[in-house]
């Protein structure tokens, strides 16, 4: 049962967070708010009088806009299209464009996102513009709450600081926010009061400043904490060995202008930089999902022709990658966690080209266990998993396919800080056991944390790597801003 017994209240002019482990409910209760199916049991009022909207435009109608964790755009309208999706401007019974690409530009510069076109195709742009586009459609109803699941999983500091700057205003004009967010830091940022889902049922509620992190922890946990995660960073017991991959002057303009690293076995190589910078398009070419248009990698000691590169070639040769993007790339989200999780390994569990499904239901098990993916079982399908669930999925298809070099883009992108732990401790445990990492992270204290070396992307150029000591999160944004 995803909601168990449920209270909350959201007052006007007050950021309410809503925080929990993943699958603790907290967006089946967002979309349950917002109209896509209603309760099982339980009232809700909204302005005090009963609310039970019959859909989500319904809900809209009556004051309730929803970000959504995964996005819920339409790729083949424009940026203004999909902001006033359903409130288009009209004029003598026709739309008015003009006025709608106007209102569509006023909601992207509140963001920060002065230079992006409203009349551009969503399928055209990277995850960072398709986050703005959903949140803007959100502000554009002027709701009287505003829903906001994960709304800052995809954008920069410097967004999110705008974002921040545009949730202060609807408080200050008597809005409600409903926030959802896996880092607490965010969370004391904005947010005025909380409450605790854990299991379905909320646990907790109260004002944040009276109210320690260790506090919020505990009650999303249901225990006391354990010893935090020790650094991934190696001490001396973990062997660093021979170069394993090996790339030189690779480029893939306009977004990857130069990268030139060495990674070794048992070392984790941390990306820094903005969003944006080239990173993605990095781990993309080294992966053959793109070709670069110049640069030379070397694998095991053997140059790797450039000009046929695939992701197939390079699965066999022993890498594995793990896209940002886990909604269109990382995960096939009809199918059973059992069929994602062999997925680039089928070998493993088929005979005679028939796939033996008890074999890959303990396969698939065994790959999860150390993730503690929270399903009804192996033939789950992806899809009825909460956020936080599907990247241990992905992460877990990693591991199933047991690479020499992991490619990751974002590797805890919306997951709670228990499910970081795990997803970071299985990462230490690869380099460990003779793996290379190659990491790319937002989140600069993980980088510090978990890398042995961090190299920085600024504007496509990959800066040497050198030893996580030798940085500090203030050298390490001076470095991806150009200025380093």
């Amino acid at each position: 049962m995803a909601l168990d017994g449920v209270d909350l209240g959201v007052r006007p002019g007050e950021v309410h967070a809503l925080i929990g482990e993943n699958g603790a409910g907290k967006t089946t209760l967002m979309n349950l708010l917002a109209g896509a199916f209603p309760p099982d049991a339980g009232s809700m009022r909204l302005d005090g009088r009963d609310y039970a909207p019959r859909d989500a435009a319904d809900a809209r109608r009556r004051g309730v806009a929803h970000i959504h964790q995964e996005l819920s755009l339409c790729p083949h309208l424009s940026v203004a299209e999909n902001v006033l999706l359903g409130a288009e401007p009209a004029r003598h019974g026709m739309v008015d464009f003009r006025r709608m690409e106007r209102r569509a530009a006023e909601l992207l510069a509140e963001l920060g996102r002065e230079t992006l076109d409203p009349r551009r195709r969503v399928a055209e742009l990277g995850l960072p513009d398709r986050q703005a586009v959903e949140i803007c459609r959100a502000l554009a109803s002027d709701a009287k709450i505003v829903l906001m699941d994960e709304p800052t999983s995809r954008l920069p500091r410097d967004s999110v600081t705008r974002l921040f700057e545009t949730i202060r205003r609807l408080r200050g004009r008597g809005h409600a926010v409903l926030y959802v967010s896996h880092f607490l830091e965010e969370v004391r940022e904005i947010a005025d009061r909380f409450t605790v889902l854990r299991d379905g049922r909320s646990v907790a509620t109260g004002e944040l400043a009276a109210t320690t992190d260790d506090e919020l922890l505990e009650q999303m946990l249901g225990r006391a904490l354990g010893p935090r995660l020790a650094s991934g960073r190696s001490d001396g017991s973990r062997r660093i060995g021979e170069a394993l991959l090996e790339v030189e002057g690779l480029a893939l303009p306009p977004e990857l202008v130069s990268a030139t690293l060495t990674l070794r076995r048992g070392e984790i190589l941390g990306i820094a930089g903005l969003v944006g910078s080239g990173r993605t398009a990095l781990l993309r070419c080294l992966f053959g999902l793109d070709r670069p248009a110049a640069g030379r990698i070397r694998f095991r000691g053997r140059d790797v022709p450039t000009d046929r590169l695939s992701s197939g070639r390079q699965i066999r040769r022993g890498l594995g990658y793990l896209s940002e993007d886990r909604q269109r790339e990382g995960l096939a989200l009809p199918m059973s966690i059992a069929d994602n999780v062999t997925l680039t390994r089928l070998d493993t569990c088929s005979r005679a080209g028939w796939v033996d499904l008890s074999a890959q239901d303990v396969l698939s098990e065994r790959a999860v266990r150390p993730l503690r993916v929270r399903s009804a079982g192996p033939r789950t399908p992806v899809h009825r998993l909460s956020g936080g669930n599907r990247q241990k999925v992905a992460v877990g298809r990693l591991l199933h396919q047991d690479p020499d070099v992991l490619l990751l883009d974002e590797p805890a992108r919306g997951v709670d800080v228990g499910a970081r732990e795990d997803i970071f401790r299985e990462v230490a445990a690869l380099a460990a056991s003779g793996k290379a990492v190659l990491m790319v992270n937002s989140y600069v204290p993980e980088l510090l944390d978990v890398c042995d070396t961090i190299a920085v992307m600024t504007r496509g150029r990959l800066s040497a790597p050198r030893a996580a000591s030798a940085w500090t999160p203030e050298s390490i944004l001076e470095a991806a801003v150009g200025r380093g």
